[in-house]
């Protein structure tokens, strides 16, 4: 198999996938709540009078980490 044609079989299969959890999320009206997200040790927060910042450090990295492998166990069972 040529590497444009895994690439394509790919890209048909992300954009499936892609496209039911776009049909989830517009029926369903919104993301399941997960608690810990968002509030995990490594998250910056400041807070000042007039001003907020607030970026989830640590949350994007453990939903890049099960990304990955969510990605790396698809791709293992693609190749097969």
């Amino acid at each position: 198999m040529s590497e444009w044609s895994f690439l394509g079989k790919s890209l048909m299969g992300f954009s499936v996938i892609l496209f039911i959890v776009g049909l989830l999320l517009t029926f369903s009206g919104h993301l399941p709540q997960l608690p810990w997200l968002g509030r995990l040790p490594g998250d910056i927060s400041i807070r000042r009078e007039n001003f907020s910042f607030y970026f989830p450090l640590a949350s994007c990295i453990l939903v890049s980490v099960f990304l990955s492998l969510g990605f790396l166990i698809f791709s293992n069972f693609w190749r097969r």
